[in-house]
């Protein structure tokens, strides 16, 4: 089965590709399908913005596609940044920007009230049919400042008191297993275990 997986974002093309090769998915890219370009994110919730992306790659590109929408909720600053993760200091989509702000705004806070969460909608939709959402979170605590060399995004900043390690630090396959994504993957399984085999009926009549 091809997936079209409805993001820009190598790290999470990567990172997806790792947990659905092992179902017999082939994730393609949005680069792989230059005319439908960016698909806005207006919503106000991340299942609204995921639904939104899945329904329109698979309408134009003609496949089932996939689409998520994350982001990081700090208890501290009321849910921010949310909806707005990526783009929370400016619409460049700057992480290394976005992690100093976050800093910025936690400065002074003791550990105790800088817990956080990841929060992650996948949305699957297939040309002219039904639309599935699964949602999958991960607790955790903003460090004091960067922390790792892997991941992407807040990553470095994710700190996991029980592995006492940050999301950037830990080992890909782990994090597969435990991330918000990883288990919005897991809820997802099924959904692209069936379609996968109802395709492969209908290429059989």
């Amino acid at each position: 089965m091809k997936l079209v997986l409805a993001t820009g974002n190598q790290g999470k093309v990567r990172e997806m590709s790792d947990i659905l090769a092992a179902y017999g998915i082939e994730v393609l890219s949005l680069r792989e399908f230059p005319l439908i370009g960016d698909i806005k994110e207006d919503g106000d919730t991340f299942k609204a913005n995921a639904i939104k992306k899945a329904t329109v790659t698979a309408g134009l590109a003609g496949l089932t596609a996939l689409a998520d929408d994350s982001g990081l909720e700090v208890d501290y600053l009321n849910g921010a940044p949310g909806v707005l993760s990526a783009r929370f200091a400016g619409e460049e989509r700057n992480d290394f920007a976005n992690n100093i702000k976050l800093l910025h705004l936690l400065a002074g806070v003791p550990p105790e009230k800088r817990t956080a969460r990841f929060q992650c909608v996948i949305a699957i939709a297939s040309p002219g049919g039904p639309v599935h959402t699964v949602q999958g979170t991960c607790e955790g605590v903003i460090a004091g400042e960067p922390q790792g060399e892997g991941g992407f995004g807040y990553d470095p900043l994710f700190y996991l008191p029980e592995y006492g390690k940050t999301f950037a630090e830990i080992e890909l396959e782990l994090k597969n297993k435990i991330s918000h994504r990883g288990r919005a993957l897991e809820g997802a399984r099924d959904v692209l275990i069936r379609l996968s085999k109802a395709e492969k009926r209908s290429d059989k009549l």
